[in-house]
């Protein structure tokens, strides 16, 4: 048995959801938007809690659960009444709980992807791993940020926290407004010229694609008349193992990793998102990776993250 956690509108989790049944995997779908009439019994003890889950008619035992595929966004509670509102969140709360110390394969766990709450920290791991990162400066002074521009010549920003954000380039417009960063601090790197890859860790298992565009974020392409091509592209085996190894050293089963590849042949990396909306990269490449997330999930293995 495995669980789906999530929101039925998230492309992702209904991807993986879908493999699953074409798999015939045995699965159980929480969906945020009912949690408010799950009911979860928690027993403690060692090495785990037990205890029982109902949800859609159902009741099963947690120790029969071999995997989650958690993806937690906001929760879709709009027409219920405020008594309903505090069960759905106490569910979420006792599940995420759960899901953080349970025997099973999580991808992922909360605290894993707490990670990605600071960029600061992210980039001292990734460095770590033996990456390189690009020169970088988090400041809410404007006057550091445009010492750092005029060093640099061409600066990109973004900011620092784990909500997703578009990256820009500090132009003349938006070093005019820079005295807003005194109530925000900021993160600003050194652009780095060359080609974007996108690697989605499953496990242990790499799937690689290039975006070919002329944005600074390739995301947010056609907001600016631009287009992206993506591609899967053969990586060096030293770098797919970097990226398992940084995986790894974040606790996180399932993540995307940004690289660029410099024109001198220098691999950088941006950043490591810890829940990956990899759909829009299946979908123009072709690369099975839900397929991998169920078989991962699946899996008989104990995997209870660091």
């Amino acid at each position: 048995m495995i669980i789906f956690y999530g929101r039925s509108d998230d492309p992702p989790l209904m991807r993986a959801i879908e493999e699953a049944q074409k798999t015939a995997t045995e699965y159980l779908f929480l969906d945020q938007g009912c949690c408010s009439t799950y009911d979860l019994l928690l027993e403690l003890g060692e090495p785990s809690p037990t205890g029982m889950l109902s949800a859609g008619g159902r009741t099963i035992s947690l120790h029969s659960v071999r995997g989650v595929y958690a993806r937690p966004l906001e929760p879709p509670m709009p027409h219920i009444d405020a008594l309903e509102r505090i069960r759905a969140q106490t569910f979420h709360e006792i599940f995420m709980e759960w899901i953080e110390v349970a025997e099973a394969v999580v991808v992922n766990r909360p605290r894993a992807m707490e990670s990605n709450n600071s960029k600061p920290f992210q980039i001292q791991q990734i460095g770590a791993a033996g990456f390189d990162v690009p020169e970088t400066l988090v400041t809410n002074d404007p006057d550091e940020a445009r010492a750092f521009w005029t060093a640099h010549g061409r600066v990109i920003y973004k900011s620092i926290s784990g909500i997703r954000s578009i990256v820009k380039e500090l132009d003349g417009p938006a070093a005019d407004r820079l005295e807003r960063i005194r109530d925000l601090p900021t993160q600003f790197q050194a652009y780095v010229p060359g080609e974007d890859i996108r690697v989605h860790v499953v496990g242990t298992k790499t799937f690689a694609t290039v975006i070919r565009s002329q944005a600074v974020d390739y995301r947010y392409a056609g907001r600016d008349g631009l287009e992206a091509t993506l591609e899967i592209i053969e990586l060096p085996q030293d770098i797919l193992g970097r990226c398992v190894s940084l995986a790894e050293r974040l606790c996180l089963p399932l993540c995307g990793i940004d690289l660029r590849r410099m024109p001198q042949g220098r691999w950088v990396c941006f950043e490591v998102n810890p829940m990956p909306a990899y759909t829009y990269f299946q979908d123009n490449s072709g690369l099975p990776i839900s397929r991998a997330i169920v078989n991962l999930v699946s899996e008989e293995t104990v995997a209870t993250g660091g």
